[in-house]
């Protein structure tokens, strides 16, 4: 179902400071520890993203991608043609690291889903205004969770006790404990969007730029030029790729900044990236395009 596409450099490389390193916690749902890895290891190291395959464009409107390593399956919210449409077109695909497709309706009937984590054993999807908890053995929605005051839930994250989730019309991070009950634990963050955890504090994408919370939920501007950011991924203490929706993805090093990849000229999107460890692997959806993308990160 795939179509595979010869390996194209992507862009430019770029100096980095660390190895790749996923976080704990975060939109890949992961529970097990990521140790630090000594940067001077890797010091001088050129990054670059090179396509390595790319879906037909059956995934309608494909907003984000988890990778969950313990099923070693790649999860796929689609059906965003109209974001704020309750209209049930939304669905959850999945498929193998290689691209190939496991089952492309594994649970449809949402509206548009967005935000993905899992965390024991649940997969936790944000749809508009509700949280659904699905059951990843079972395929089934065992709770729809509504958001009091909710407009345009995105992304999602979980440090395995409680899932974190934004609000980008109103500018909110809320927090789900494993009772149910949600509670607003930031406010404010215009633009807030792009979501992950990393030893113990929360991180975010806003229209301010990238952002660090401690157990307070005091926060720490990290990066000012990546601002309006989509997708989140934390390689290392002070070492990130971010994501625009319009087509951009950036390497982050502190207040250091490159574009690794710009499709802003053939109109494919950026949305909510994903990220393979243990293949260095970078998951693009591209939303208008309907693909699904992996870029491997060298």
């Amino acid at each position: 179902m795939r179509n595979l596409i010869s390996k194209t450099l992507a862009t430019v490389a770029v100096a980095a400071s660390s190895l790749f390193l996923l976080s704990s916690c975060g939109n890949s749902g992961q529970s097990n520890s990521a140790e630090s890895t000594d940067s001077t290891a890797t010091e001088n190291l050129e990054l670059s993203l090179s396509l390595e395959w790319k879906t037909d464009s059956t995934f309608t409107g494909s907003e984000s991608a988890l990778y969950y390593a313990p099923n070693n399956i790649i999860y796929l919210s689609c059906g965003n043609t109209d974001p704020s449409a309750k209209d049930g077109d939304g669905f959850i695909a999945l498929l193998h690291p290689d691209g190939t497709v496991k089952n492309k309706d594994w649970v449809t009937g949402l509206d548009a889903p967005r935000g993905m984590a899992i965390m024991n054993d649940k997969l936790y999807v944000t749809d508009i205004d509700v949280v659904h908890v699905i059951n990843i053995e079972s395929a089934e929605i065992e709770q729809t969770i509504p958001v009091e005051g909710a407009v345009f839930l995105n992304d999602l994250a979980t440090n395995g006790e409680s899932i974190f989730f934004s609000d980008s019309r109103t500018g909110v991070i809320h927090a789900l404990n494993e009772a149910g009950e949600v509670t607003a634990v930031v406010t404010g963050a215009e633009g807030i969007n792009g979501l992950e955890c990393y030893n113990g504090d929360l991180y975010s994408l806003d229209a301010e730029g990238l952002k660090r919370y401690d157990s307070d939920y005091t926060s720490m501007l990290i990066n000012s030029e990546v601002t309006g950011g989509d997708g989140l991924v934390i390689l290392g203490d002070s070492t990130f790729i971010a994501s625009r929706w319009e087509g951009e993805i950036y390497y982050i090093n502190g207040q250091e900044t490159t574009l690794l990849l710009d499709t802003k000229g053939e109109e494919s999107k950026t949305a909510d990236i994903g990220f393979i460890e243990e293949m260095n692997m970078v998951l693009v959806p591209t939303f208008t395009k309907n693909e699904l993308a992996a870029y491997r990160l060298e």
